[in-house]
């Protein structure tokens, strides 16, 4: 057996073994425009759990399933009572999702196991590969709710109970695939004792940087809002300028001011207004109600208490032009710092193994998010072509997913120790 008190650096998965997992993965549910659809909890995500567990048990995993369809796929440590280093994400898609979102980090820890074993690698620690149910949240409400109820962010009885559009609930979506499991479904801190994720970046930095290894730091923090504009609908002909309570040009005001307040919390604070819903709609008439979202985020919650404040004075100023407005709180997820010694692990792997890297910041949720409420958590990031993702061209440089993997298995031996 190889001992670990070798250089570690000496370990190199197997990339093109990689790439063939993800391809024959992305064929169950891929579209005609080379993306995939595989919705959580339908057929297709039961043949891609399948597919997952079969490959698990090949290399000598036991699988165990929670009660909302989280799959661990472990594999047993010289001390097999020591928490486990664990490492995952998801397998459902978005309905024109890519190959890559997700299923990346899921493959990612299979191939550190495959090449623990190709090398005869004991680890202190056991080594756990989780699949989080419904991490996209396309079907079912809310999103990350596998990790989410691992993590006790929202209970199972909640999570069973939500109902996709055609009244389908989660609780008898995983009896009818079969992934109804009987474990608990709650990770108490201290049950794992370290959780990485690797996963493409889903946005455009690290192509823009050309660096290969993005070494996230953490997660934003997110607050969503409903905002509702109301003036008076009225004839667009008779009535003048100055007599006008334009519902939508109160909007674009207010669209105008989230892009402005973000600009102004550089370089991490995000604004944007996704959705908008205009009344009557019709060519001829002052618009006389306006929905829309809103949707801020920052790094930290002192910048995102600011892009609060600020948004409601905004609103606040439209009301003394004869608009009222009406804004609501949705969502609030606070920002996640990741743990920095394993923040630290990861890119001490990526300078060991000679990669390119910097420090990123997540703006998107990420199951690592809820994860690092119960364990040390961190995230590696690697590029995506262009920046896009949840799109079906979604793409990625083979050799940047392998060497995020590299990293990956670095970070995951350094935190479990290792024997011969």
């Amino acid at each position: 057996m190889e001992r670990l008190d070798q250089p570690a650096a000496a370990v190199r998965i197997d990339g093109a073994r990689l790439w063939g997992s993800l391809m024959q993965l992305a064929r169950i549910g891929a579209t005609q425009k080379g993306g995939v659809c595989r919705l959580a909890l339908t057929d297709l995500d039961r043949q891609g759990r399948d597919l997952f567990v079969a490959w698990a048990k090949e290399i000598g995993c036991t699988v165990r399933i929670d009660a909302i369809g989280n799959i661990f796929a472990r594999r047993a440590g010289r001390n097999d009572t020591l928490p486990p280093v664990m490492t995952g994400s998801h397998i459902d898609t978005q309905p024109t999702g890519g190959k890559f979102d997700g299923n990346y980090g899921v493959l990612a820890g299979l191939e550190v196991l495959r090449t623990l074993n190709d090398n005869h690698i004991v680890t202190q620690a056991p080594l756990e590969v989780a699949v989080w149910t419904n991490e996209e949240g396309s079907r079912f409400v809310p999103v990350m709710m596998g990790s989410g109820v691992y993590a006790g962010a929202f209970s199972l009885d909640h999570a069973l109970a939500q109902k996709d559009h055609d009244g389908v609930s989660v609780a008898e979506a995983l009896r009818s695939i079969g992934y109804a499991g009987s474990a608990s479904a709650v990770g108490q801190p201290g049950a794992v004792g370290a959780y990485f994720e690797a996963h493409i970046e889903q946005g455009p930095v690290l192509e823009a940087h050309d660096k290969t290894i993005g070494v996230v730091q953490g997660a934003l923090g997110q607050r969503w809002y409903d905002v509702t504009l109301t003036g008076m609908e009225a004839h667009a002909g008779p009535t003048p300028m100055e007599l006008r309570r334009d519902a939508l040009l109160a909007a674009a005001r207010l669209i105008q001011a989230v892009n402005r307040i973000a600009c102004a919390h550089a370089p991490h604070a995000r604004g944007t207004v996704g959705w908008v819903d205009n009344y009557p709609n019709s060519r001829n008439v002052i618009p006389g109600r306006v929905k829309l979202s809103v949707d801020l985020r920052a790094a930290d919650d002192a910048t995102l208490d600011a892009l609060n404040t600020e948004l409601h004075a905004e609103c606040a100023a439209l009301r003394t032009q004869g608009i009222d407005v009406a804004i609501e709180q949705v969502v609030y997820f606070p920002p996640q710092p990741f743990a920095p010694e394993l923040v630290d692990a990861i890119r001490t792997g990526a300078q060991t193994l000679g990669y390119s890297s910097m420090d990123a910041i997540s703006g998107a949720g990420h199951d690592a998010v809820y994860l690092a409420r119960v364990a040390p958590t961190a995230m590696i990031f690697v590029p995506c072509k262009d920046g896009i993702s949840h799109n079906e061209i979604e793409d990625a440089d083979p050799a940047h997913l392998e060497a995020g993997c590299n990293v990956l298995l670095q970070a995951m031996l350094q935190r479990a120790g290792g024997a011969a």
